[in-house]
């Protein structure tokens, strides 16, 4: 089974297994948004549990 291309373009895994993402909303619009707002879009998040299962059977290849 290949890896779907749209999910190693969006998430990373992380040494200890964990799977990271970039947040939404940062890419344009952005004059209204609050500096705060916009520094923490800018930081990753990790995968919500709910989402973890299917997130890694994309992945895998």
């Amino acid at each position: 089974m290949k890896t779907k291309s749209g999910v190693k373009k969006r998430f990373v895994l992380t040494g200890s297994g964990k799977i990271k993402r970039k947040h939404a909303y940062k890419s344009h619009i952005l004059t209204k948004k609050s500096k705060k707002r916009k520094r923490n879009l800018g930081y990753f998040a990790i995968i919500d549990k709910a989402d973890e299962k299917n997130i890694r059977k994309m992945l895998r290849s």
